[in-house]
């Protein structure tokens, strides 16, 4: 006989006849691919979920995040050269020297969305709300290519939310440590709504109506002052001019350049730094959202606008951030721009050669809408010493 005709009776049983003998034959194989059977399979079988709930966080409770992550110099560069930061000293051997560096260290935005990225799957790959992220520091040891990054974090807090009934919130306290030493290279505090396994009853909450409000429009300053340069020196006159002025003034500008989200920055990025929200990477699921798409990794958005504010200034070191906030989601073919208004500079930072200066930054779209806020600390080179 040959194969084929054995395959052929294999396959061609009647299971309503008796194999001659008055005993019932066996049943044929079900056939997994076959499309309805498969749809019935779906239906049955239950789905292995991954993330946690909101119920499953207690404060107090220390959650230590695997795989950690070994920092690379391709992960470093690809992240900067695709949110437009090109400080020479993360690039460059001998910018990096005159800066006091023994090699082009690891940028803090890489590893600021490096060490989220690997909480995503234990904290918030259940979804919810980013309300937002505080206290970002790093302690000052330089961090070079090579580093394994060991990350955990512990719950601060747990409440529930008076206007979400299905979600609760839960603020974590997050540090990225030198998997080798101990050392800490990267700590936060960052809040999340967090889906419940069951909702709340609540009342609602006690939001203001806006016809209880005073509506005199904003008042926005009447004169806003642009510094000549990026040097320490420049924003230290600009505030000057802006105090010295007869009328209501800001340091405060807007910055020409601007970064079209593609595919390299919405999925690759994120995937890069072990961000497993489905939100950056899973469209069927996200079809039916709000942005209708996958959407930006938030820390490809803030660093996407730091890089924009960073390319007009003379970036010494960063020093941390502050009351960070994402307002509305940034997808595929969505432009970020960048807003800076300078808070303060004081001649007093960790060299002679920089100050500090503090600014607020707000990264906007094609459309003029906020998507993401934050107050930014960095030393800033002086152009004499």
């Amino acid at each position: 006989m040959t194969r084929e005709s054995q395959r052929g009776s294999d396959t061609d049983t009647d299971t309503d006849a008796d194999n001659g003998s008055g005993e019932q034959p066996e049943p044929r194989p079900v056939d997994w691919t076959d499309p309805d059977t498969f749809a019935q399979a779906l239906e049955q079988v239950e789905t292995k979920e991954k993330g946690n709930y909101f119920e499953d966080f207690a404060e107090g409770d220390l959650l230590e995040h695997d795989p950690g992550l070994t920092l690379t110099r391709w992960g470093n560069e690809s992240w900067l050269s695709q949110t437009l930061n090109h400080d020479p000293a993360y690039w460059r051997a001998d910018a990096a020297a005159e800066r006091g560096f023994d090699e082009p260290p690891i940028h803090p935005d890489y590893l600021t969305a490096a060490t989220l990225g690997i909480t995503v799957e234990d904290l918030s790959e259940k979804g919810g709300y980013f309300l937002g992220r505080t206290d970002v520091r790093f302690p000052g040891t330089p961090v070079y290519a090579g580093t394994e990054l060991h990350v955990e974090s512990e719950v601060v807090s747990t409440a529930t939310s008076s206007s979400r009934p299905e979600f609760g919130i839960v603020t974590w306290r997050t540090r990225g440590t030198d998997a080798e030493t101990g050392d800490v290279l990267c700590s936060y505090e960052r809040t999340n709504m967090i889906p419940r396994r069951e909702p709340v009853a609540t009342d609602g909450g006690t939001a203001t109506a806006e016809s209880d409000k005073e509506d005199d429009g904003p008042r926005l300053p009447e004169t806003f002052v642009t510094p000549d340069g990026g040097y320490f020196e420049d924003f230290v006159a600009a505030l000057e001019t802006a105090e010295g002025s007869d009328e209501n003034a800001a340091v405060a500008y807007r910055h020409e350049r601007g970064r079209t989200q593609d595919d390299v920055t919405v999925a690759s990025l994120p995937l890069a730094t072990l961000n497993t929200a489905k939100q950056h990477h899973n469209i069927d699921v996200m079809t039916d959202s709000p942005s209708g798409d996958i959407v930006t990794y938030g820390d490809v958005t803030r660093s996407t606008a730091l890089g924009h504010a960073r390319s007009d200034e003379q970036t010494w070191r960063e020093v941390g951030f502050d009351d960070e906030q994402f307002h509305t989601f940034v997808a595929t073919g969505d432009t970020v721009y960048a807003f800076t208004r300078v808070l303060s500079a004081e001649d007093d930072a960790s060299t002679d050669a920089a100050g500090t200066v503090r600014f607020e930054h707000i990264a906007f779209n094609q459309d003029d809408e906020p998507v993401y806020s934050g107050t930014r600390t960095a030393e800033i080179q002086k152009r004499t010493v």
